[in-house]
């Protein structure tokens, strides 16, 4: 199981959504946690590089109606030798890749 952990704006874009969107957000965290078991993610979860932020990923997913959620994160120190060590940056909209 990897580690992780938040950055205080992280966390204050998550209080912003709407309980529906937490949910969803879960469903595709639960996706990529798998994903990065196996090493390799699925072409659903849209996982790629963030243009101009070096070491910045995207995730991206369907939150129903409306635009597609979208969280940025990046590898942090492994706390476990062998085990991926997340840092969830940012959570939301397109909007959020204005400052990854």
């Amino acid at each position: 199981m990897p580690t992780y952990e938040t950055l205080p704006r992280f966390t204050a874009d998550l209080d912003r959504l709407s309980p529906e969107q937490r949910r969803r957000f879960r469903q595709a965290v639960a996706a990529f946690v798998e994903d990065l078991r196996t090493g390799s993610f699925r072409a659903g979860l849209r996982v790629k590089r963030v243009q101009r932020a070096p070491g910045v990923y995207e995730l991206t997913w369907s939150m129903g109606t409306g635009p597609a959620g979208r969280a940025t994160w990046e590898y942090g120190p492994a706390c476990r030798p062998g085990t991926p060590h997340i840092i969830w940056r940012r959570i939301g909209t397109h909007d959020i890749l204005a400052g990854p």
